[in-house]
């Protein structure tokens, strides 16, 4: 089926609202409408999730739990439970299949439904929506947000919109409409530093963006002008796939300030190491090749990788092959502006391997990814 010729499809993204610190507030009571962060609270610690009552002070996952600390003092740091959150997220899968087989999930937390034939024959998408909500927090006692719309795009766009525990609904004629008033930082591939060249560019909403040709596009931000010229009109002709394989689990971050002496840049790796294992963790996956990725303040990028015969046995022999990449491009007199790690050579025989997601950023300290790595 050519893109020109694609059906209307009934299209659900169900996105949990602050997984980790709902279960965490869930399960014990003296939590419940504090501020509380799921992470580690030592001097090295990252924030993993926080809770809504955190975030009013500004306190994002990804952020150092120093800097998170110093935004909210009455904050709780909790150490994360993955093997309770995978068990919740099994829950909440259980209760999507009971409508569709056509699951994509991005995350513990996240994933995308084609009801466009839907089990029980409900026939209406939003009833659809609403039913997995309430059953979400019948029988796990947390909230979910959801987005119903036609394509993948805009149903993500869509959940995030009445968060949480929200509802949203873009009807097909409601599309192009909806996408043209978001500003162009909320669309999904879209990070910081695009959000920024385009602000340079006078691209502050969808309209904006709607009105520049593909061909500018193509000037301006090359091989993603395809994906930014239909995310402006609201095309997406994406199907929802419920048996993508993972290739790699990882992370990068982009610094304001560039790096340069050997002490800063190995605590930088292990503030990387701290986010990416809790990827892996939380992801199931093992695998045995570790690749580090380094960005130089010219803009010079270069890649070093280890791949052993059997799969990486933890956190710690994850931590030092790493460190032993880093060592391999020691002293970096010039400065890194991005350092990041991966871990691939996937075990495809392992555990809860299939899954949506692709290699993400992380998040909070200006994330860098092309766009033709967000979607595979």
């Amino acid at each position: 089926m050519t893109d020109d010729v694609v059906p209307v499809r009934k299209i659900i993204h169900v996105d949990m609202d602050a997984f980790y610190a709902s279960v965490e507030q869930r399960d014990n009571p003296e939590l419940r409408g504090k501020p509380v962060a799921v992470g580690g609270s030592s001097k090295r610690g990252v924030v993993a999730a926080a809770s809504y009552e955190a975030r009013a002070f500004g306190v994002k996952s990804a952020m150092p739990s120093v800097t998170a600390q110093r935004r909210c003092p009455d904050l709780i740091f909790v150490k994360p439970r993955f093997e309770v959150y995978r068990a919740v997220s099994r829950q909440i899968r259980e209760i999507f299949a009971r409508h569709t087989d056509l699951i994509e999930p991005l995350a513990l937390d996240e994933a995308y439904l084609d009801v466009t034939e839907d089990k029980q024959g409900i026939g209406s998408a939003v009833k659809i929506a609403k039913a997995i909500r309430a059953a979400i927090n019948e029988e796990t006692g947390l909230t979910a947000s959801a987005g119903v719309s036609y394509n993948k795009f805009i149903a993500k766009l869509a959940s995030d919109q009445n968060k949480p525990d929200g509802l949203c609904i873009i009807l097909p004629q409601q599309g192009e409409a909806f996408v043209a008033t978001l500003p162009v930082r909320r669309f999904h591939g879209v990070g910081p530093r695009t959000a920024e060249k385009m602000e340079r560019l006078g691209i502050r909403t969808g309209a904006d963006l709607r009105a520049m040709s593909e061909e500018w596009l193509q000037r301006n931000f090359g091989s993603s002008a395809g994906y930014l010229f239909k995310a402006a009109r609201g095309i997406d002709n994406r199907r929802v796939n419920p048996s993508r394989e993972r290739k790699s689990v990882g992370g990068e971050l982009t610094y304001f300030n560039d790096k340069r002496s050997n002490e800063e840049l190995r605590a930088a790796l292990d503030e990387i190491v701290e986010i990416v294992w809790r990827r892996i963790e939380s992801s199931g996956v093992r695998g045995r090749t570790v690749v580090m990725k380094a960005r130089y303040a010219d803009f010079r990028t270069l890649t070093r990788s280890k791949s052993l015969t059997r799969n990486i046995a933890g956190k710690a022999e994850f931590a030092a092959i790493g460190h032993a990449l880093l060592n391999q491009i020691l002293p970096a007199e010039m400065g890194i502006r991005l350092l990041g790690l991966t871990l691939s050579g996937i075990d495809q025989n392992g555990q809860n391997h299939r899954t949506g997601a692709a290699e993400e950023p992380l998040i909070g300290v200006q994330p860098t990814l092309p766009f033709a790595e967000i979607e595979n």
